[in-house]
């Protein structure tokens, strides 16, 4: 029987404690104490300090060298962030086909195009990653043929500040499409979901093939992954796996119901994103999940499954 160890985490204003089942020194990231309310962005540095130019430079400003990762945002699903953390956006008034940028001057100094090189594909799929030539002789970063910017007005990790601005700016996701916004022949963000107002945070339900399954607080099956590893713990999808297998998000421990509190226990993602575990084990939902309670990424490749209570796979 692996060991334990007792430690102190405040979330949702209150001091709680409990055990923890050591997972064995992470391959990459740092695991932490049990789950707090959200999943922590990027580490920032001093507001505005890591800003491609922070509104008072074009697009030579400073670079966020590194990948790429994909951020599920409460309200508009998942957007491209840069390695820091910050959103990244398209303009309506660019094209994608040929990939041109009507953001120049002032503009540029709002938006400050992202130069190509400064990142790299990391969770969006490389073959939508690209780059487009500046009038000023830059290389600007585009997904799906749209340029990429950052808003000069988001200060730290996680802010989408830029996010409808205009009518013309939106953030951007994996696949080139404004984020929060329907797109044609799709439904409507959130459609099909539970606005999780009458469910835990985490919760088990009762199914008819798999007993009794965990589910986050949009109803949404957990799956765990069986290229992973918990000890060390340790996720192995990653780049193009992240479009279709979102990580779970962290949660209130006092807003659980069902499942062993002691279990869960939160592991930082290469890209400093916090992902909760179940006895050490990531957990994710699947975007092939339309409505609460589906179950279509159960046995997918042979290598993901359902989680009972216990973290153990439900077959």
């Amino acid at each position: 029987m692996m060991n334990t160890r007792k430690f102190t985490v405040a979330t949702a204003g209150a001091a709680l404690l409990f055990g923890v089942t050591a997972c064995g020194t992470q391959a990459t990231g740092t695991g932490t104490g049990a789950a707090g309310s959200t999943v922590a962005p990027p580490a920032a540095t001093a507001a505005g300090g890591d800003a491609y130019g922070s509104g008072t430079a074009g697009a030579g400003g400073a670079t966020a060298s590194g990948p790429l990762a994909v951020r599920d945002d409460a309200k508009l699903g998942s957007v491209v962030v840069d390695a820091k953390g910050f959103t990244l956006y398209r303009f309506d008034n660019d094209t994608a086909s040929p990939s041109t940028s009507a953001c120049a001057g002032d503009c540029a100094k709002t938006w400050p195009p992202v130069p190509a090189g400064s990142t790299e594909p990391g969770g969006v799929d490389a073959s939508r990653v690209g780059s487009l030539k500046r009038a000023d002789g830059v290389e600007q970063l585009t997904i799906a043929g749209w340029p990429v910017y950052r808003f000069a007005k988001d200060t730290a990790p996680g802010q989408t500040n830029g996010q409808g601005v205009g009518g013309t700016w939106f953030a951007v996701t994996p696949d080139g499409k404004k984020a929060g916004a329907q797109q044609p022949g799709t439904a409507a963000p959130g459609a099909g979901e539970s606005d999780g107002a009458a469910l835990p945070a985490l919760s088990l339900a009762e199914n008819g093939k798999l007993g009794k399954i965990i589910r986050d607080g949009k109803g949404r099956t957990l799956y765990r992954f069986t290229k992973d590893t918990a000890w060390p713990m340790k996720s192995n999808c990653e780049g193009t796996c992240l479009e279709k297998w979102r990580p779970a998000k962290l949660v209130d421990v006092n807003k659980v119901e069902g499942i062993d509190p002691k279990k869960l226990i939160s592991y930082t993602r290469p890209d400093g994103t916090k992902q909760l575990t179940i006895d050490c084990w990531p957990l994710y939902w699947f975007t092939g999940d339309k409505t609460p309670g589906d179950t279509n990424g159960q046995g997918v490749g042979g290598t993901w499954f359902a989680v009972t209570a216990d973290g153990k796979l439900a077959k």
